[in-house]
């Protein structure tokens, strides 16, 4: 499976980062003085701290389309996500260009970072048109720290790629239509998606490293 590839990659990195400490070198030298002010870190022990959370950042993205692809094939609406998760593996298998010259864990956080803004921005144009998500899945906070943490430009970069290949991407309107598509939407409008919360991959659990964004 793909998923069991992207998971194998994600080992390698790991190993890498556990010899190298290439992504905490970064971090120390880049990242911790130009982090975005809305975000706190630990006073102890910060850079492993932001390391655990890239590599949760990382890992969440196989467990997340595994989840994903499972609903939405129950559901009989495969059709219309499996596009966006064959991409999510692709720029994991397949890395595009953007992304040459990165190694370890900072090239899996820009490819993460790349799957989960694509999925971002398919949930916000599915709720425009069924005022749902397509799945329950917010990781909004997260992507902005992972956004932080790469850092401007070329995280603005990312976000134009995303926005473009969703927009070459995005299927015609008549599957909306479909007698599938409007059972998903008419069920999780009425059930608030609580068989599917009771097993979906959380990113959220991994922010007890205290990364929060402060009180503004």
């Amino acid at each position: 499976m793909p998923t069991d590839a992207i998971r194998d990659t994600i080992a390698l990195a790991k190993l890498h980062e556990q010899q190298h400490g290439h992504m905490a070198n970064l971090l120390d030298k880049h990242v911790r003085n130009d982090i975005h002010f809305t975000i706190q870190l630990p006073e102890q022990d910060a850079t492993a701290s932001l390391v655990d959370f890239i590599i949760a950042y990382i890992e969440h993205v196989p467990s997340f389309i595994d989840a994903a692809r499972a609903i939405t094939r129950e559901a009989n609406i495969q059709e219309y996500t499996e596009p966006y998760l064959k991409l999510a593996e692709d720029y994991f298998l397949k890395p595009p260009e953007i992304v040459a010259g990165h190694v370890g864990l900072d090239e899996l956080m820009d490819e993460a970072y790349l799957a989960h803004r694509l999925i971002e921005e398919v949930n916000d144009r599915f709720m425009i048109r069924t005022s749902i998500p397509l799945v329950p899945m917010d990781m909004t906070m997260s992507n902005l720290i992972v956004h932080s943490i790469i850092g401007e430009p070329f995280s603005n970069e990312l976000d134009e790629a995303v926005h473009y290949t969703v927009e070459r991407t995005m299927l015609k309107e008549h599957v909306y239509e479909t007698p599938e598509f409007k059972a998903y939407v008419d069920q999780h409008k009425n059930n608030h998606w609580e068989k599917e919360q009771q097993h979906w991959p959380c990113l959220t659990d991994e922010l007890s490293i205290n990364l929060q964004f402060a009180h503004m």
